[in-house]
């Protein structure tokens, strides 16, 4: 299983990045909410980037981030 993490805007567009996760090279980046196995909530911090909290968690599990610069923003709805 492949573990990657990449922070992407929703659809592509100029939002606020969220943490994307996939178990798969051939599949597509999904947000880290459609992970319900791997996601943590969010820390209460106004502003917050969603994903930061499950981000640290993943990071520790041998998860490797994926620079969004070099990703494909395609985006599956979960």
């Amino acid at each position: 299983m492949v573990k990657q993490m990449c922070w992407l805007s929703s659809f592509g567009s100029n939002e606020q990045k969220i943490l994307h996760l996939r178990t798969s090279p051939y599949e597509a980046w999904r947000p880290y909410t459609a992970f319900r196995q791997y996601a943590v909530p969010d820390y209460p911090v106004p502003g917050g980037s969603k994903g930061w909290a499950t981000y640290q968690k993943l990071r520790l599990s041998d998860w490797v981030l994926v620079p969004s610069d070099n990703e494909n923003m395609d985006y599956k709805a979960s």
